[in-house]
């Protein structure tokens, strides 16, 4: 099945302007157009374009997200092993991400206890 811009961004709760701004950037190589060409999204672009939008959430730079595409457009021969150092490389930052975020959110968990014990003190306080 194809897929106008309008409906490929909303699948993916995305703007049209987002979707051609990628594209502009080099990151959508493989878009087919029609003869007024308009870009058409058929399954295999709406998974890559998952890909993408994966690699781009978890923090991945553009520059290096268009190198994936690059790599992926060459070939499995030829790329493979430079993309599996770029997946490896990119779930090591998204581990790290994730470490850091459990860290804050245990700070921040530690605040609530100190101002709920300190609410409940100054309550008690009160009805003395």
């Amino acid at each position: 099945m194809n897929y106008t811009i309008g409906q490929a961004a909303k699948i993916n709760q995305l703007t049209i302007s987002q979707l051609r701004y990628y594209d502009n950037q080099g990151l959508l190589p493989f878009l087919k157009r029609n003869e007024k060409g308009d870009r058409i999204f058929d399954e295999g672009a709406l998974k890559f374009l998952d890909m993408i939008l994966c690699l781009k959430n978890t923090g991945m730079p553009i520059k290096k997200i268009k190198q994936f595409i690059e790599w992926t457009m060459n070939g499995d021969e030829d790329t493979l092993p430079q993309r599996l150092e770029m997946m490896k490389q990119q779930e090591n930052s998204i581990l790290q991400q994730i470490r850091e975020t459990q860290e804050n959110l245990m700070k921040i968990q530690q605040k609530i206890i100190k101002y709920e014990h300190e609410m409940t003190i100054k309550d008690t306080n009160k009805s003395l």
